[in-house]
């Protein structure tokens, strides 16, 4: 079988492939007969599981490690180089578990400049569609978004709202989709976004991501109510399916929101606190997203295209597990 799709499918790069969301796609690509494999990961991080995958080693798999800072031109360029009429999915941005000390230059920068970098190497190199992974964070939070409406693919997160309260990760992933889109319509790349909500499930990389990290302070009985950048969950094996189908419909464009439904946090921990009624869920009181309005079907784009979704009690308990396997959530506590 491994002979027989070598030539079946295009040549593909994945930056930020050892991460949360890249190693997921990784890991979905093989199964879906991808056997040339461009990986970009950060200069000196741990790209080891990633050849521990199902099919990583199969007969005909081509795995191919690049270590490309995304600011050096260069080294991004040599990652995509191969991939004519292929595709690039652009997955790497920096996200920090805690504040940063220097946002601009932490943040802002690699994920603006990253992006422009991976888009001029696409272009030299005519990759036929490039898979943009931005965010909620680029559509949320957007104050004067109409209170009667549901959140959308037409939402752009307000940057001088964001600025005023140092919330620096949505500006970042905002004026990096921003500037995607600018250099599409200038040098005629074809590009489609992905805005996934706060993606859970098992973790294939060794480290703690900051979107499962959400479910491990919630199961610690932190009251974060998520004000900012919440508008659901999805699990990220639905993610990856998402970039794989979005890359191949031929016919996709444009952006597309990847949630299981929007609902409120609170709504949110409620569901978590009765399926692990052991650990110390905060209840919320009321609307922990003033106005925010339910949606079951928010992806619809991406339901039209034939995404199912995971429910999303099968993603917490997939992180759940993931997490107690990895350490990085304590013994339960008893409730009183």
């Amino acid at each position: 079988m491994a002979n027989q799709k070598d030539h079946s499918k295009p040549p593909v790069c994945v930056t930020g492939a050892n991460g949360f969301i890249g190693s997921w796609l990784i890991k979905t690509l093989l199964d879906h007969g991808y056997t040339t494999i461009h990986a970009s990961v950060f200069p000196g991080s741990d790209p080891s599981h990633l050849f521990s995958l199902p099919e990583a080693t199969g007969a005909g798999v081509n795995l191919v490690m690049h270590e490309a800072n995304l600011l050096d031109a260069d080294a991004v360029a040599n990652a995509i180089h191969g991939c004519a009429g292929g595709g690039v999915f652009h997955v790497a941005s920096p996200c920090t578990l805690e504040d940063p000390v220097d946002p601009q230059k932490e943040l802002v920068d690699p994920a603006v400049k990253g992006t422009l970098n991976v888009l001029a190497a696409a272009k030299k190199f005519n990759v036929r569609r490039v898979v943009l992974t931005s965010s909620i964070s680029a559509m949320v939070p957007n104050p004067n978004w109409p209170s009667h409406k549901v959140f959308d693919e037409t939402s752009w997160t307000d940057l001088d709202y964001c600025r005023s309260r140092q919330k620096w990760y949505p500006v970042s992933k905002t004026q990096a989709e921003k500037a995607a889109w600018e250099f599409a319509e200038k040098n005629g790349l074809d590009i489609v976004a992905i805005n996934p909500s706060t993606c859970l499930g098992q973790l294939l990389q060794p480290s703690l991501n900051a979107s499962c990290a959400v479910l491990q302070q919630l199961l610690r009985g932190s009251k974060d109510t998520q004000e900012y950048h919440w508008l659901g969950a999805v699990h990220v094996k639905d993610v990856a399916k998402a970039q794989v189908l979005l890359f191949e419909s031929l016919d996709a464009s444009g952006r597309y929101l990847c949630t299981n439904g929007i609902y409120q946090f609170s709504d949110f921990a409620e569901r978590v606190s009765k399926l692990l009624p052991e650990f110390p869920v905060y209840r919320f009181n009321g609307e922990t997203q003033p106005g925010l309005v339910a949606c079951k079907d928010a992806a619809k784009r991406l339901i039209d295209l034939g995404l199912i979704f995971t429910p999303v009690e099968d993603a917490i308990g997939d992180t759940v597990e993931s997490l107690k396997e990895k350490g990085f959530l304590g013994p339960e506590k008893s409730q009183p």
